[in-house]
Formats: C-alpha cells, sequence, structure tokens
C-alpha cells in the first residue's frame, strides 16, 4: 500500500508541476460559465445509494427559469429511501457575482449502516442498522463568485433533525423500537475558499482546484460534542488527447473538539431510546444494541470528520462505512470522453443539451482514524469504472461499477465524484 500511495503522489506532483509550467488555456475558460439554455425534466431516476439502499425518485428539474441562471428540482422517492425534496439553485442576487441556494428534504424512512466501531478494523459483516424517520434538513448557502468563477468564497447553513426509530440487524430483523428516543437537532455551518485555475468550471479537463473550508457545529443539547471540522480538496487534471482528462484528487478531513459530549454509557442509552439490558434479547443482540451506544460515545469524545464509502469516495464500500475523527483520502480517474458534441434533445419529458458522453475508469484509497497518530497505519481500496452524461444545464448522470476488498457496488447518482457541496 505504501508503495501505491508513493506512486500516487509522486504522479500528482507531475500533474501539478505540468499544470503550472507548461504553457496552456488552463487559464483560459474554454466556454461560458454562465448559460442561459432552458432545460427541463421529469422522469424517474434509480438511485442506487451504498448502505443506504435502492430507490426509485420522480425527479423534476426546470432549468434557467424565465431567461434567467436560476434553477428549479423537486423530488418524490421511493424505496429503501422516502421522502420529498426540493431545491432553487443559481439565483443570482447580483449578476454572476453574489449567487444564493436554497434545498429542503423531509425524508420519513431512511436506514443507516452502524459497524462494530469506528476506524479501519471492523468487520464486513459486523454491523446492525439504525432506520431513522422524520429527517428534516434545511440548507441555505451564498457564494461569492469572481474572476470567471476562479475565485470563490462560500457560506453555507444547514439545520438538522431526525429521530431514531429503531435498531435491527443486518438482515432487517427488529433488535429494538427507539420510539422512545429523543430528537435529535443540529446546525452546522461552513465558510469555505475555493481557486479554481481550470479550463471550465463544470466539467475541468487542465489545471489545478483547490478548495478549503471549515465546519462546526451548534448543538441544541449539552449532551452531545461541539466540534469543528477542517476540509482541504486539491484536484489536478491533465489532459489526455483533444477532449479527455486524467484527473488526481487529495483530500483531508480531521474534527477538533471544542466541548466533549456526554461519555456515560448509561445515559447515552436512555437518550438514544435503546435498552441492551432489555430481557428476551441474545447475546448477539445486546452486543450490536452495546456498538450503537459505544459509536455515539465515540463520536461525542473524539467528533467526526468527512466518512469514506458512498458515491464520492471509497465507492466501493456503503455510505459512512469508515467513520472516525481524522480521514486522509487519495483518488485518480481517468475520464474519456468518447464524444464531444452539443446535441439538443427534447422527448416532452426531457429536454436539454447533451455534451459529452465519458467513460471513466478510477481507484481510490483512505484511511481513517480517531486518534491522529494512527492515521495510515490502515487503508482502504476501491476501484472501478462507469458510464457519464454530461449536460449543459449541470447535470451530470453517472451509473458506476466499484470492487474493493469488501465486494462490489452499484452506484447511480448525479454529479462528479470528489466534490465539494
Amino acid at each position: 500500500m505504501f508503495v501505491h500511495k508513493r506512486i500516487f503522489i509522486q504522479l500528482l506532483q507531475t500533474v501539478l508541476l505540468i499544470s503550472f509550467v507548461v504553457p496552456s488555456q488552463a487559464m483560459e475558460r474554454r466556454r461560458d460559465q454562465f448559460t442561459k439554455e432552458p432545460g427541463h425534466y421529469l422522469v424517474p431516476a434509480p438511485i442506487s445509494y451504498p448502505g443506504v439502499g435502492d430507490a426509485v425518485a420522480l425527479l423534476g428539474v426546470i432549468s434557467n427559469v424565465n431567461d434567467s441562471y436560476t434553477d428549479f428540482a423537486g423530488f418524490v422517492i421511493v424505496g429503501d429511501i422516502e421522502g420529498i425534496g426540493a431545491v432553487v439553485t443559481d439565483m443570482h442576487l447580483i449578476d454572476k457575482t453574489l449567487i444564493g441556494e436554497v434545498a429542503m428534504q423531509n425524508l420519513s424512512k431512511v436506514a443507516i449502516n452502524n459497524h462494530n466501531g469506528r476506524g479501519m478494523e471492523t468487520d464486513k459483516d459486523d454491523y446492525s442498522i439504525l432506520e431513522v424517520d422524520d429527517v428534516n434538513t434545511l440548507t441555505a448557502r451564498l457564494r461569492g463568485t469572481f474572476y470567471d468563477r476562479m475565485l470563490e468564497v462560500s457560506g453555507l447553513i444547514v439545520k438538522n433533525e431526525y429521530h431514531l426509530a429503531s435498531l435491527r440487524d443486518k438482515d432487517g430483523n427488529l433488535i429494538l423500537d427507539a420510539s422512545g428516543s429523543e430528537a435529535s437537532e443540529s446546525q452546522f455551518y461552513t465558510i469555505g475558499l475555493q481557486l479554481d485555475w481550470t479550463d471550465d468550471y463544470q466539467d475541468p479537463r487542465q489545471g489545478v482546484r483547490y478548495s478549503v473550508s471549515r465546519w462546526w457545529r451548534d448543538e441544541s443539547s449539552a449532551e452531545t460534542s461541539e466540534y469543528y471540522q477542517q476540509e482541504h480538496n486539491l484536484t489536478a487534471y491533465i489532459p489526455i488527447g483533444r477532449i479527455s482528462t486524467w484527473a488526481f484528487n487529495y483530500f483531508r478531513s480531521d474534527a477538533f473538539v471544542t466541548r466533549t459530549g456526554d461519555t456515560n454509557f448509561a445515559t447515552v442509552e436512555q437518550r438514544m431510546g435503546l435498552d441492551c439490558d432489555k430481557p428476551g434479547l441474545t447475546a448477539a443482540q445486546q452486543i450490536q444494541c452495546e456498538q450503537a451506544v459505544n459509536n455515539t460515545i465515540a463520536h461525542n469524545r473524539y467528533g467526526t470528520a468527512a466518512s469514506m464509502g458512498g458515491v464520492s469516495r471509497l465507492r466501493s464500500y456503503p455510505e459512512g462505512r469508515y467513520k472516525g475523527a481524522h480521514t486522509i483520502f487519495y483518488g485518480t480517474e481517468l475520464r474519456w470522453n468518447v464524444t464531444e458534441e452539443i446535441k439538443p434533445f427534447d422527448i416532452g419529458i426531457a429536454r436539454d443539451i447533451r455534451t459529452g458522453v465519458q467513460l471513466a475508469f478510477f481507484w481510490e484509497t483512505a484511511s481513517v482514524a480517531d486518534e491522529k497518530d494512527k492515521l495510515g497505519d490502515i487503508w482502504r481500496d476501491s476501484y472501478g469504472m462507469g458510464l457519464r452524461l454530461v449536460m449543459t444545464s449541470g447535470l451530470v448522470f453517472r451509473a458506476e461499477y466499484a470492487t474493493g476488498d469488501e465486494g462490489d457496488n452499484i452506484v447511480m447518482f448525479f454529479n462528479y465524484p470528489w466534490s465539494d457541496f
């Protein structure tokens, strides 16, 4: 693994050197970064979200409404995930300079894998399922964008609340009803800066993009930890041929606790609405219950950085597979554009302009730990390939197959991986 990491770092350094030193068009955008081409979608969209489940969403999108840059989107989703949501993006409060976004969602059903412990040493099949309901999320963001979107500053507020409904084993069998648990509420705040020295904001093929952000959370309960999260995201792109690119990503996320939350097993267990000593539980069920409580205690003690697994990083693993206070990630992806064409289409329920069909081949590796000096002791790899459709509206439809140490996953989602929110 260390050999792989050294090779990756050497390649990344080479790409950065080429991007900055070799004369190119990287400082010039290859097309207009703000478009007003109208489009719409009202289509069923299959979603495969590793670790959360499979679902079908009825997706409605109206882009560039009334000759503006503003986009509206909404969804109704059924399956392993159930709920509704809506988002308004690219509201230009000051033309091409100050942009607002608002999003909300209400999910009545979500199931999350809860592994035995944090870090990288847990067994693939040693997990239970936390079923949550009444998940309400409200998000608002302002972005200041300058120099043809090559410099952006942003502020984000996320208000989140949910209720733990039950604890189930990995096969979905009920272990404990947690309907008596306290509702969890929190607010996240983020400030961020992005430098984008590439040839295109939406679909870069050459150059370097770097973002740094700080997240911190305001908890409604004094028993829950307060911490801030520092993140760095660096992606370098080197052109392959005329229209394809080879991308390299480095990501680092660290949590720093400013107030330790409740670490007493009995009180944490009570707030979660669980009773690990309830008569009738088997020894295995008691252990799974204790695991769920201990993970919450670890969160209160260390905080939680960005997790690995899911649709963006370490894609062969389920969502939130690896959690801890410190995360480091390396990824590389060959994006081979099979076609580059301006191809409008209008089939009634969908109208847009397709600008490319892309094949992607990727490899990723990551390490997660609660204690900083243990970060990098254990690594997990993921690799695979996928098909993507790139649209003028800004949507990127992707279907991917990923495999790793714990098996395979199918990812069906939107937008490029490795992107910030």
